[in-house]
């Protein structure tokens, strides 16, 4: 079995291969035309972003829950036990977590924390 090879400087008139130079200019082009889409996107989201608002209608009425200000060594199972003293701790600690966005469970002094309605008085 014999293999064929070409090379393209045997052939007559062949050229060298050219390499792509970009000037400042066309640099200046390609970067432009990369950051369209991101622009566009931007541009978009903050012009439609207006109604994604919440608006009072759609949200929860005032009357759903009431507020407790943590006072000073407060944690949130003390005051878990303080507003539910009937239900189950562990319970009332999750709901305070879920309604106030509470991560990692961690109040400070001060904070108002609202109270789930089904534990208010």
């Amino acid at each position: 079995m014999s293999a064929i090879t070409i090379s393209t400087s045997s052939i007559a008139g062949a050229s060298r291969e050219t390499r792509l130079r970009l000037t400042p200019r066309g640099r200046r082009v390609l970067a432009a035309l990369a950051a369209l889409p991101a622009v566009v996107a931007l541009s978009v989201a903050m012009i439609s972003g207006g109604s994604a608002l919440a608006s009072r209608e759609d949200g929860a009425t005032a009357t759903t829950f009431e507020t407790v200000t943590v006072q000073a060594g407060d944690s949130l199972w003390a005051i878990a036990e303080r507003v539910a003293p009937s239900a189950d701790p562990r319970d009332v600690v999750a709901a305070f977590s879920r309604l106030n966005g509470l991560d990692a469970g961690l109040v400070s002094a001060g904070q108002e924390l609202a109270v789930p309605a089904e534990y208010a008085d």
